[in-house]
């Protein structure tokens, strides 16, 4: 007899024994002769009320569209945001895309476009858009956010509280550039001084920006460090217990990478991870 019959027969005999009947929620922990553990809902005396957490099977769909090389769309109807990174914008109907937007797209489309796909959710389930917010993983077991960053594909994206799995992505995109993979060896995304600020064309979205912050400002709800009298990195006081003192960042060679915000001619770029601000040695 296998031990799974033995202990499914064990379990039996106890609830058939049992001399006190279950109320309609109850699970009764308790152990044998032996010294074995066993969850009924019946118990031998001296038998105590439990509570088991009931493990939930991982969300399955299939992949019916994909609108970029980080958005896709289930036969659910739901959209999903691909978590901890991004991608350059694909062209659309009415917009030109930015380098390397489509490439991602179109691998993204050839990976996943009819396939089975898990999904793994973090602490925030949806974004302001209503997209679930998830890893991927491919009916084979790949993690298709991480191949995205391994191959140069996306940049690491991440926003807390949702950092699972961000050390793999972290390596992954070290591995990547250093490799100059993708978007990693396209002029369009190499670092620029944060000195061509003052000149045409405007820089515009995710930039590489380059220089030595000289000064700590604080606000309401960030801290700013300042690069120049037009340029500043932004970290919001929630984040600050991710990052190192940012005095450490001070007079030293650093890289800040972001979306560029303008306003009033000053220019300013959100970091929210320290993946973000890269000290150059």
């Amino acid at each position: 007899m296998t031990r799974l019959r033995i202990a499914v027969f064990i379990v039996a005999a106890s609830v058939a024994l049992s001399p006190h009947p279950a109320r309609s929620n109850d699970v009764f922990r308790w152990k044998d002769d032996q010294g074995r553990i066993h969850y009924s809902d019946h118990g031998p005396e001296g038998a105590e009320p439990t509570k088991l957490k009931v493990a939930t099977a991982p969300a399955v769909h299939t992949v019916k569209a994909v609108f970029d090389g980080d958005t896709i769309l289930l036969d659910n109807g739901e959209r999903v945001r691909l978590l901890g990174i991004n991608t350059p914008e694909a062209d659309g109907p009415n917009k030109k895309g930015e380098p390397g937007g489509n490439e991602a797209k179109h691998w993204l489309r050839r990976r996943l476009m009819g396939r089975v796909v898990r999904l793994e959710q973090d602490k925030e389930p949806r974004d302001h858009y209503q997209r679930l917010l998830a890893h991927v993983f491919a009916d084979n077991g790949e993690h298709i956010n991480l191949t995205l960053v391994e191959s140069g594909l996306a940049f690491l994206n991440l926003h807390p509280p949702n950092l699972k799995h961000a050390q793999v992505l972290i390596q992954a995109q070290n591995r990547a550039e250093q490799a100059k993979r993708g978007i990693w060896g396209m002029p369009d995304y190499q670092p620029r001084p944060v000195e061509t600020l003052n000149v045409r064309p405007v820089l515009r979205g995710w930039q590489r920006l380059m220089g030595s912050p000289f000064a700590i400002v604080e606000k309401n709800r960030y801290l700013s460090l300042r690069f120049s009298d037009r340029f500043e990195v932004r970290v919001a006081k929630e984040n600050l217990k991710l990052f190192p003192s940012l005095e450490t960042y001070l007079h030293r060679r650093v890289e800040a990478r972001g979306w560029l915000s303008q306003r009033r001619g000053r220019y300013s770029i959100f970091v929210r991870h320290p993946s973000a601000l890269i000290v150059q040695k």
